[in-house]
């Protein structure tokens, strides 16, 4: 079950309202890398965990936490639409850059919210389920984890820089914090975990049943080689079974596709005339 404090996690108010502003951090809100999504992609993650249950807790605590996090949030948007009036125009919306990117205040925070936060993103388009991944295999999910901290972290980071509000930067500021530490979080535990099970999700699967061969190399699939430089190219596998081998000029190993035609019932093939495959009860 969950439980509500009344209290914030930490100060959420800014020094004047701001409309223009509550509109761009609407994305670290409701946008693909945004605390819903972090929310739902721990809890889910939390909810479905089958593996030792310290990971399930760890999954839940940070899960709620990032539920604090949005109604910060929320709770800060709404402070930065107060008095807002329809016709707002703010003096950075006249910038012709940041009009053209943000061309004012968002309509539905006046229309449609009654000045309040909503679940969407700076645009206004719907916070969506498909931007979280639970996928049950802890390795891959903890990946995901991460770099979904690393684009929030670095979204924040560039909101930091549009504000010289102390309010807004005093709890952007925590956010930052926070989430430099969930990327520790999540370092540590893809550590714990790939010294158990390697560094390859998932791990499980037979290699031999894969073509080997070409699980080492990397193939050079662009004009130039520069590529054959990097670390990628060269040196022991993480996983160290084997090298890594640059392959300047891959060769096919498929022939060239030939499909049959399509069925009559898809009325796909060029010069049949008129005709119908089901004909049904027609009289």
């Amino acid at each position: 079950m969950f439980i509500h404090m009344k209290e914030l996690q930490f100060r959420a108010k800014p020094e004047k309202p701001d409309p223009v502003y509550a509109r761009k951090l609407q994305e670290v809100l409701g946008g693909q890398y945004g605390e819903m999504s972090v929310m739902m992609q721990y809890l889910f993650q939390g909810f479905n965990c089958r593996a030792d249950r310290k990971y399930r807790d760890m999954l839940l605590d940070i899960g709620t936490e990032e539920i604090g996090h949005v109604e910060m949030l929320s709770t800060m948007i709404a402070q930065l639409l107060d008095g807002a009036p329809a016709d707002q125009v703010d003096e950075a919306a006249k910038d012709p850059m940041i009009a053209a990117a943000l061309g004012g205040m968002n309509p539905q925070h006046a229309i449609v919210s009654g000045l309040g936060a909503t679940p969407t993103d700076s645009n206004g388009y719907p916070w969506n389920s498909k931007y979280i991944i639970a996928s049950g295999n802890l390795l891959a999910d903890f990946r995901a984890n991460l770099n979904a901290e690393s684009q929030g972290l670095l979204q924040v980071v560039r909101l930091y820089e549009q504000t010289t509000d102390p309010g807004v930067r005093d709890m952007l500021s925590f956010m930052i914090a926070r989430d430099i530490m969930h990327q520790n979080q999540w370092l540590a535990a893809i550590e714990e975990i790939e010294a158990i099970e390697g560094p390859i999700a998932p791990a499980s699967f037979p290699r031999e049943r894969s073509v080997e061969e070409v699980t080492r190399q990397f193939m050079n699939f662009s004009v130039g080689e520069e590529s054959s430089a990097g670390r990628w190219a060269n040196g022991t596998l993480p996983d160290g079974t084997g090298d890594f081998e640059y392959v300047a000029n891959p060769t096919a190993y498929g022939d060239a596709p030939v499909l049959n035609p399509p069925a009559k019932h898809q009325h796909s093939t060029l010069g049949t005339g008129p005709y119908v495959v089901n004909e049904g009860f027609e009289k």
